[in-house]
């Protein structure tokens, strides 16, 4: 049995009212338009079927609903997509046991009230927020609740990548190329996103708060050595700040923080980045996870390539099946019959 726990939907109503609300947005707006399986379900349980004992914990898809309008319209943009995806839920049990709530991350007041309706009323299972919240760091003040909320719920955050081709490659440009923003942009943006909250000391305030990473904890397993060794000197290199006294007041070396974060499968089929990221953060935080259909044949490639890597993996059967969905189960307080 395999729970698939980051792939992304549209739920028909919210999809109609993205279209009306910003129609013509583009980067990933034009991607997102151009897939049916976000929104025809009958495609995407055809696709669904060639997996066997397969489910999804579904998520809206990029872009984030922030940056899609103004917050004074974000609050009903998130209401929509979380009723919708409730509504799936409760139809399609067998084939989402889940779902992640959106929110305003541009109206934090109204995000943190729209959260504990979606947990609370809805049964949500996780939420999904972005590496930037509408361009601001996701360590502000403002975003406190959500991380204090779901540390309380005790129920997984998901953390996605966002950028755009307006992040320029260099500071004399005006616009990504090459579509660098994607293909580079996003890995450094959650391992920003990453950083930020190791230093803010989230996990000295909430120990057993659970922020699953997508694409497996980007460059951070990469780097190890520089997010170790490097980290320890955490100051060293700074002339007008002073880091060091920060670094002694942490409780734990840097690179155990970020241990402490869960990571997924989705990476595009690679084998020698999924055991990169297995050894760094280890069997007990990994996720399976597709990020379908978000792949060139619109659903079904990332899942196939992906359960290929995880089958090739000189693991056990049962570390295999925790990555497969016992893992899953823990975190997102599931009780599912195989």
């Amino acid at each position: 049995m395999k729970i698939d726990v980051f792939n992304h939907i549209f739920p028909r109503r919210f999809f109609d009212k993205l279209n009306e609300v910003s129609p013509d947005y583009k980067d990933m707006g034009k991607r997102s338009r151009n897939i049916p399986a976000l929104f025809d379900l009958d495609l995407r349980f055809k696709m669904m079927d060639q997996f066997g004992d397969y489910s999804q914990i579904i998520s809206i898809a990029s872009p984030p609903i922030e940056v899609m309008a103004g917050p004074e319209i974000t609050p009903e943009l998130s209401q929509i997509a979380n009723d919708g995806m409730a509504e799936l839920v409760a139809r399609y049990p067998d084939r989402f046991p889940a779902f992640a709530a959106s929110l305003p991350m541009n109206n934090p007041e109204k995000a943190a009230i729209e959260l504990r309706r979606a947990v609370k009323d809805l049964g949500a299972k996780t939420v999904q927020i972005y590496s930037n919240a509408a361009g601001k760091p996701l360590d502000g003040p403002e975003y406190a609740p959500i991380f204090e909320m779901m540390a309380e719920y005790d129920l997984p955050i998901l953390l996605h990548p966002a950028r755009g081709a307006r992040f320029a490659d260099y500071p004399g440009e005006t616009k990504s190329k090459y579509e660098i923003w994607w293909t580079f942009g996003w890995p450094y943006e959650t391992s920003v996103a990453m950083a930020r909250l190791v230093f803010s000391g989230i996990f000295d305030r909430f120990p057993d708060i659970k922020i699953v990473t997508h694409h497996m904890g980007a460059m951070i397993p990469y780097f190890e050595g520089r997010v170790g060794h490097g980290w320890d000197q955490l100051g060293k290199r700074s002339s007008d700040e002073d880091y060091e006294s920060l670094l002694r007041s942490m409780k734990k070396r840097p690179i155990d923080y970020f241990k402490m974060f869960y990571a997924d499968t989705a990476l595009f089929g690679s084998y020698s980045a999924t055991r990169c990221g297995l050894d760094f953060f280890g069997v007990d935080r990994v996720l399976f996870a597709s990020d379908s259909p978000f792949d060139p044949e619109g659903g079904t490639l990332y899942t196939r390539e992906t359960i290929e890597v995880i089958d090739r993996l000189d693991i056990t059967e049962d570390e295999r099946d925790r990555i497969y969905r016992r893992n899953a189960e823990r975190l997102f307080k599931l009780t599912i019959k195989p």
